[in-house]
Formats: C-alpha cells, sequence, structure tokens
C-alpha cells in the first residue's frame, strides 16, 4: 500500500538513541490519523460514522502496531520520530526523513 511507504522509509535508519515505545505508538496513531486525513475520512457529519471511522482506524492500528513498533523501537531515531510527531501532514512526515 503507497499509505504505508512513509512508514518504511522512517524504519529505514538506524540509530543509537531510540524512541520509547509510546512515542511509537503515537507516531502510528498520528500516521493513520493523516492517512485517514488525506483519504478524506478525517471527521464524519454523524455519530453512526464517527462509530464506523474509529472502528476502521483502530483495525488498522492493530494491523500495523507490531510490525510498526518493533522498527520503530528498534531502528528509528528519536528525533526523526519526534520529528514526524510534529508533522502537521504526510508531506512533513517525509521531510522529517529527508533530513536526517
Amino acid at each position: 500500500m503507497k499509505r504505508w511507504l512513509v512508514v518504511a522509509v522512517l524504519a529505514a535508519g538506524a540509530c543509537s538513541k531510540g524512541p520509547s515505545p509510546d512515542q511509537c505508538k503515537q507516531l502510528l496513531e498520528h500516521v493513520i490519523d493523516l492517512e485517514f486525513k488525506k483519504g478524506g475520512a478525517a471527521t464524519a457529519p454523524n455519530e453512526p460514522m464517527k462509530a464506523e471511522l474509529a472502528k476502521q482506524k483502530a483495525a488498522v492500528l492493530e494491523a500495523k502496531s507490531s510490525e510498526f513498533m518493533a522498527a520503530c523501537v528498534d531502528k528509528m531515531h528519536r528525533a526523526r520520530v519526534e520529528c514526524a510527531l510534529a508533522a502537521g501532514d504526510l508531506a512533513g512526515i517525509q521531510r522529517c526523513d529527508e533530513a536526517k
């Protein structure tokens, strides 16, 4: 999936001072939120749609969590994760990787 390219690019760099597991979880949630926003599904107009959106986000989080967490904690540099957490869009996350 093209949307996980950002995650793969970020996970490519090795580090000596890695991020905490909590930072990695926050980053995965942030990337998922940005992906949904990019796809036009960031907000829902009513409660049933909001519940469905939350369900879809939870499913993606569950499906990607173990793989992402292992790569993030073991291979990413803390500064890169902190930069990506501050990014407001997917392009900003990619710039974090390009700057390092």
